[in-house]
């Protein structure tokens, strides 16, 4: 290898070296000369209609795959996409941003240029960008350029999350020292073995010590790589198990220890009740956001939880950090003796996902679609290998009823909530699942979609990047006439929860899709009766989920999954203030005390 490479070939060649295959974003005038650097480095140009799509689809990717690049023109072209990158950011997913940048001479005469705001000001923008990356570099130097490049990717791989990188013009072609290209980039964590192992065993006291208990693996347990170590423990303790709705996906649902989703005040009554009477609670990878605990109804007492955080465990109120949470899982499940396990079996009927599905009555020909049990038999289309995506929504909520093969993965939104955001991840999933099993690294299966007709409009372009790439995508279109999930918040009849109805069926056509290519088929189908979607259901290419398949699917535009209803009804009591203050009843003494003077 020379000595000395291009700085622009240097950072694409350090992203290839991490796994990436593809590399998102749209063409402009400040990254043009970097983006001849990327097919050499090993890597494919992807190329996307919109930066925010572009964004939506290096998330998506960088979930399947494990770490994704996006490259788009300094202000307008990154301020387009900070959207995307700040849905990355509160949700974990590792995104490159690479924004190319006018000439550093430029900046430092502070000249008025396009794609600015035209004071002057080349900072605003990075400044902007910090607040939604954990790590920044602006490379200027090329003395220090290699270093912060492996700085921000270490950054982004070890705290999954997106990073930030400023490619001034002047700067591509610059020569840097490619000694750092000669070993991969160090990915270690230092962490105390001897504080580990103080933890390991105050862990499996707990465990042994208690009586009814209970895991709940949350979303960030894959951001933080310990998806095999909870699903192992859920395995090898027997314990009664539920996810959360960001969690659902990364345990094997066949198990019979497997509940469902633990929904507190929008599940089954009896669950709450029963999960607050446990004595210890193991959460992996929580994200105690609004719509992931449902209404905060999920979090458990800390003094009864041990909660698996990335770099800390918080042990019944007690926070250690300065650990490594794989390395402590490992050695959890190494030390773990099973004959020393409570053996606890719920007495109440928590319901039973799998049992429940094989239970709905068959579907008659002209029964109309409903969300009450669409969700749950869709299920019986699913097959190991499978990605999923949800759109917010009704998609999202609905699809928390899936009852999920092994070895599928589900991809939904628990805070960030960006409608649209779906139909671009989708895009990204895609390429990526299309690159894994080329490679042997993941088993055949379908990219499987489930999409609004608002969240739709949204970002419909991203049609337009799914032909181009020929990426093998099945669409379930949900057309209930506008946003329904709005409506039941609020304005039922309000206009404003109305959007304009279009021919969905017409997109692949209107964006270029073949006609009549064996190579890369398209199919359009409409279904308004059960009649109609088994039928459709039952076709070949559906099946297969070759080439791109857009499904139409009518559902009215007031009907809506109960869990949604209950969830609804809990938020808008706490908007009204309702819960703002505990009843009279449940004062303390000196509440009450206070309140007796005055």
């Amino acid at each position: 290898m020379a000595s000395q490479i291009d700085l622009a070939e240097y950072l694409f060649r350090r992203i290839r070296q991490l796994g990436v295959k593809a590399v998102y974003g749209v063409p402009g005038d400040f990254n043009l000369t970097a983006l001849d650097y990327i097919e050499p480095a090993g890597l494919d140009w992807v190329g996307n209609a919109n930066e925010l799509n572009a964004g939506y689809a290096a998330d998506g990717y960088a979930r399947i795959r494990g770490i994704s690049a996006l490259v788009t023109t300094g202000g307008v072209g990154e301020l387009s996409a900070i959207n995307a990158i700040a849905g990355a950011y509160a949700e974990m997913a590792p995104v490159i941003h690479i924004a190319g940048t006018p000439a550093t001479h430029i900046q430092e005469s502070a000249l008025s240029m396009h794609h600015t705001l035209g004071d002057g000001n080349f900072r605003l923008f990075p400044e902007m960008q910090a607040k939604v990356t954990v790590a920044q570099a602006n490379l200027t130097d090329p003395n220090t350029a290699p270093a912060h490049i492996d700085r921000c990717l270490r950054a982004c791989v070890l705290e999954s999350r997106p990073v930030y990188i400023e490619l001034p013009t002047n700067m591509t072609k610059a020569r840097v020292s490619a000694a750092g290209l000669n070993q991969p980039l160090d990915l270690s964590i230092a962490t105390d073995e001897g504080f580990e192992d103080t933890e390991v065993d105050l862990i499996l006291g707990k465990i042994y010590a208690s009586k009814q208990p209970f895991i709940v693996v949350d979303g960030f347990t894959s951001r933080y790589g310990i998806s095999e170590e909870a699903d192992e423990l859920v395995r090898e303790t027997g314990f009664p198990t539920s996810t959360t709705p960001f969690g659902k996906g990364i345990v094997n649902e066949s198990y019979s220890n497997f509940y469902g989703m633990y929904a507190g005040i929008a599940g089954p009554q009896v669950y709450m009740p029963w999960a607050r009477g446990c004595d210890l609670v193991l959460r992996l990878g929580p994200l105690n956001s609004d719509v992931n605990t449902f209404g905060f109804s999920t979090i458990p007492d800390p003094k009864i939880a041990i909660t698996f955080e990335r770099d800390s465990v918080e042990i019944c109120g007690t926070k250690y950090h300065n650990l490594h949470v794989k390395q402590l899982l490992r050695r959890v499940l190494s030390k773990l003796d099973k004959d020393r396990l409570p053996r606890y079996q719920p007495t109440m009927d928590l319901g039973d996902p799998r049992q429940q599905l094989k239970e709905l009555p068959p579907t008659m020909e002209s029964e109309i679609i409903e969300q009450d049990t669409y969700w749950q038999r869709m299920s019986n289309f699913f097959r190991p290998g499978d990605i999923i995506l949800t759109e917010t929504g009704t998609p999202s909520v609905g699809g928390r009823d899936f009852v999920l093969p092994p070895h599928t993965t589900l991809i939904n939104s628990s805070i960030w909530l960006s409608i649209g955001y779906m139909l671009g991840a989708c895009a990204g999933a895609a390429q990526a699942q299309r690159e894994m099993v080329a490679e042997g690294l993941r088993e055949q299966g379908r990219t499987i979609l489930f999409e609004g007709d608002g969240s739709f409009q949204m970002t419909a372009q991203v049609m337009s990047d799914i032909i181009r790439n020929r990426l093998d995508v099945t669409i379930f279109l949900i057309n209930n006439d506008g946003y329904t999930i709005e409506r039941w918040i609020h304005g039922m009849k309000a206009g404003y929860n109305d959007c304009q109805p279009w021919r969905y069926l017409e997109s692949p056509s209107f964006f270029g899709a073949p006609k009549d290519d064996p190579a890369y088929p398209v199919l359009t189908r409409r279904a308004e009766t059960w009649g109609e979607m088994n039928r459709i259901l039952a076709e070949p290419q559906v099946q297969e989920g070759k080439g791109l398949t857009m499904i139409e699917v009518i559902m009215a535009r007031e009907d809506a999954p109960d869990v949604l209803k209950k969830l609804v009804q809990n938020v808008s009591r706490r908007s009204s203030g309702e819960f703002d203050r505990p009843k009279a009843e449940v004062l303390s003494p000196d509440e009450k005390a206070m309140k007796v003077a005055g």
